[in-house]
């Protein structure tokens, strides 16, 4: 169950919230898959590691608190990523621009 403030696709953690993988629209439209969460080696920050599934389907990392953060569109604030699914489509090595 999650709070009034926590978007759904992400738990209440004891220090920092958990954002589960998973498939996330990004407030522009373009859908991602959440692979997991890491950590920057130099600042220990921990950052979403996700994937585009359109285009290249580039892989991205961003710090775990923009994720989940919002932003002002239109006047209004709204969640920089909505979860959408629990799966992400399979993304193949054939499918990977690295």
């Amino acid at each position: 169950m999650h709070s009034v403030n926590t978007p759904p696709g992400v738990r209440q953690g004891t220090a920092v919230e958990v954002i589960r993988p998973g498939r996330y629209r990004h407030f522009k439209g373009n859908e991602y898959a959440v692979i997991g969460v890491a950590r920057d080696s130099e600042t220990l920050q921990e950052v979403v590691v996700y994937r585009a599934l359109y285009g290249e389907r580039g892989l991205w990392v961003r710090s775990a608190a923009m994720f989940t953060g919002t932003v002002e569109r239109d006047g209004l604030r709204v969640r920089r990523f909505e979860y959408v699914g629990a799966q992400s489509p399979l993304i193949t090595d054939a499918q990977s621009p690295l």
